[in-house]
């Protein structure tokens, strides 16, 4: 096997031809020495400070720990910094010491599982939550416990990996994505064909930014007799009057007929989370693999239970995130740089060409500026782009500074819309 590296991306080792398990680490070890020797590979820097709006980065390429202005953390309101929540977190770990030592099903579910459940259920307007140690497996490890032989799961083409992964192996088809259309043409082929019929979506798209048309498709899904399952990871905290995602504009709490989310962002911790009917979460405590095999989240979670009292006791860190986020992306149309469509604290430059997309993270790097660069197989290869994520806590200096960064990339590289210098 003979890859241009310049052209390639991770996807093209996942099982090249003629290579052994052993002999694709190797070949892929090669891959990654050229992207850092050509000052491409911009991930897994080592951060030795808490994680903000500035952080320090170890970077040997560039003279090794150095600051940065950070566009990558998804702590949207700062609430893994808040002096209450680490507070309600310390308390937790002195109380309860620092791992819970067992499973769900096995002695592992403690008071503070309960009520953290009971919350963000309560959060929602709604009965019944199951918690998971992480966000991804509350997505694929519910998927893989729902969906069965005879039913068919229905995907947007842009809805989270972690998502995908509990759909592997089951009746599965994917429509383009918010194409109600193209959706509606699946639902009408399978409305007589299969036992049950879930559509997953997310409410806010990671990569784009970009909302779910939600009540068009809730009423188009239940029309058909289908259940709508949808991902607000992005949306809790960020999207809504009082900060309850995608769900709140249009007063779906009973609608939607499960709700999935992460705690490691909006609440600034570690987990995920499903909100369904009581009947349904029961069956996911006994049937999700995942979660009944798996150790239950520590005490220190407990600083989660302030950090959703929180969204209502404190309403203006969403505003000031928004503030920030009209400031950032008003900026950035101003200087011609196509950022999509882009409804949320998440915001794409695209670019659209994988060296281009390579060579601006690098500049923008040692300009102190921290994006992460999007390729394929996360994008496609002519969507690549620098994906940015804003926080309540930035100040308006600080973004003013990226502006000028990007202004000045943008007179000498082809970023802006129509490729233009």
């Amino acid at each position: 096997m003979d890859l241009d590296f310049k052209k390639a991306s991770f996807k093209d080792f996942e099982d090249p031809a003629g290579l052994n398990a052993y002999q694709r680490a190797a070949y892929f070890n090669q891959y990654l020495n050229y992207l850092e020797d050509e000052g491409r590979l911009n991930y897994r820097f080592e951060t030795s400070s808490a994680g903000g709006p500035e952080i320090e980065l170890n970077i040997p390429a560039l003279g090794g720990v150095g600051k940065y202005i950070s566009l990558v953390s998804n702590d949207y309101l700062g609430f893994s910094q808040h002096p209450l929540v680490k507070k309600a977190a310390i308390f937790g770990i002195q109380y309860l010491g620092t791992g819970t030592g067992a499973s769900p099903a096995i002695g592992g579910h403690f008071t503070f599982h309960r009520e953290l459940e009971e919350k963000i259920a309560a959060f929602f307007q709604r009965d019944a939550a199951i918690i998971y140690t992480t966000g991804y497996t509350a997505n694929s490890s519910s998927l893989m416990a729902l969906i069965g032989k005879e039913d068919l799961v229905i995907t947007d083409m842009k809805i989270h990996a972690s998502m995908f992964e509990g759909c592997k192996g089951k009746n599965q088809k994917t429509f383009r994505h918010n194409d109600l259309e193209h959706l509606e043409l699946i639902l009408k082929d399978a409305k007589d064909r299969y036992r049950t019929r879930f559509v997953v979506v997310d409410g806010v798209y990671s990569q784009d930014g970009d909302l779910a048309r939600l009540n068009e498709l809730v009423n188009l899904v239940h029309r058909y007799d289908g259940y709508v399952i949808m991902d607000d990871a992005h949306g809790v905290g960020v999207i809504g009057e009082t900060g309850r995602g995608v769900i709140e504009p249009n007063g779906l709490y009973q609608d939607v007929d499960i709700i999935t989310g992460t705690f490691s962002k909006t609440f600034g911790h570690l987990g995920g989370y499903v909100v369904a009917s009581p009947e349904l979460i029961r069956f996911f405590k006994f049937q999700s693999r995942q979660h009944l095999f798996s150790v239950t989240a520590t005490p220190a979670s407990m600083g989660i239970l302030k950090a959703i009292d929180l969204i209502d006791e404190e309403p203006e860190w969403k505003d000031l995130l928004w503030e920030n986020v009209n400031h950032f992306t008003s900026g950035l149309k101003s200087i011609g740089l196509d950022i999509g469509n882009t409804q949320s604290a998440i915001i794409p430059v695209k670019i659209g060409d994988i060296a281009l997309t390579a060579e601006v993270s690098g500049k923008l790097l040692r300009a102190g500026v921290y994006a992460n660069p999007i390729m394929y197989p996360a994008v496609s290869k002519k969507d690549t782009r620098i994906r940015m994520s804003l926080m309540a806590t930035h100040t308006m200096q600080q973004i003013d500074r990226v502006l000028n960064v990007f202004n000045d990339l943008a007179r000498d590289l082809p970023i802006r819309k129509g490729g233009e210098v």
